[in-house]
């Protein structure tokens, strides 16, 4: 059972919303979008997300206006758009010049007949396999290998037991802590800079002495980790362009 998980930071709530949802449509940069809001007992804030069917879907706290909501969405033009362009060219085939998250800095890929070039990587083509699953294959195995030591370190500085370490492709989180001590990680934490990746680890580790995220649990991940502001900011900026 998980006590606790860092989502997307388009989903930094914990848990599912429980309460009212009901639909309208907001008119931002002359283009009419569907709207989903959904109200949410833990929200800190609006948040504001993009679904797969590309349509938008926005958090509401508890106690905080609708009509104030939808004002925020009018005000994410920019965001909207560019989003909007993101999920659109997610589908097209990577080559040269495609640019991809990895350590905290965005590189620009190299694509030939041969081989392909991101970074120090080299990786030779290969038959009916596309550049994206090719790259994806090998940061997978990369996090598989460098995620749960480090992980397993942050624990032991720490003073936590951890039971098993798993890395994944999550699609709604960055890790989560079970109530008998198993953390999940997701591969893309290798994406960002380290000292996010190793904030969203102690988030994780600070869930076995608080499984929630009171107050309680915020001073006690600020005890090991006081970049975290910082680190979030970070998430909120750049989590979304990740793969």
């Amino acid at each position: 059972m998980s006590v606790g998980q860092l989502r997307f930071p388009w989903e930094l709530l914990s848990g599912r919303p429980k309460a009212s949802a009901n639909r309208r449509t907001v008119v931002v940069g002359g283009k009419h979008w569907p709207l989903l809001l959904t109200r949410h007992r833990r929200a800190r804030r609006y948040v504001l997300r993009m679904t797969s069917d590309l349509s938008l879907r926005l958090t509401v706290p508890r106690g905080a206006s609708i009509e104030a909501g939808i004002k925020f969405v009018e005000t994410q033009q920019a965001w909207i758009a560019r989003e909007h362009a993101r999920r659109a060219a997610g589908g097209r085939p990577w080559t040269t010049g495609q640019s991809v998250w990895w350590r905290g800095a965005t590189l620009a890929l190299q694509v030939t007949d041969t081989e392909v070039v991101c970074g120090d990587l080299r990786l030779a083509r290969k038959p009916d396999v596309s550049v994206r699953a090719l790259l994806e294959a090998e940061w997978r195995a990369c996090a598989a290998r460098e995620l749960p030591p480090r992980c397993l370190q942050l624990a032991a500085e720490t003073g936590e037991k951890v039971a098993r370490v798993s890395v994944r492709s999550q699609r709604s989180r960055w890790g989560s802590c079970s109530s008998r001590g198993t953390i999940a990680l997701n591969w893309r934490l290798l994406q960002m800079p380290p000292a996010v990746c190793d904030y969203v680890i102690f988030h994780e580790l600070m869930h076995l002495r608080q499984p929630n995220h009171s107050r309680a649990f915020w001073r006690e991940v600020a005890s090991v980790c006081p970049g975290w502001r910082e680190a979030e900011a970070w998430l909120r900026r750049h989590g979304k362009e990740l793969l």
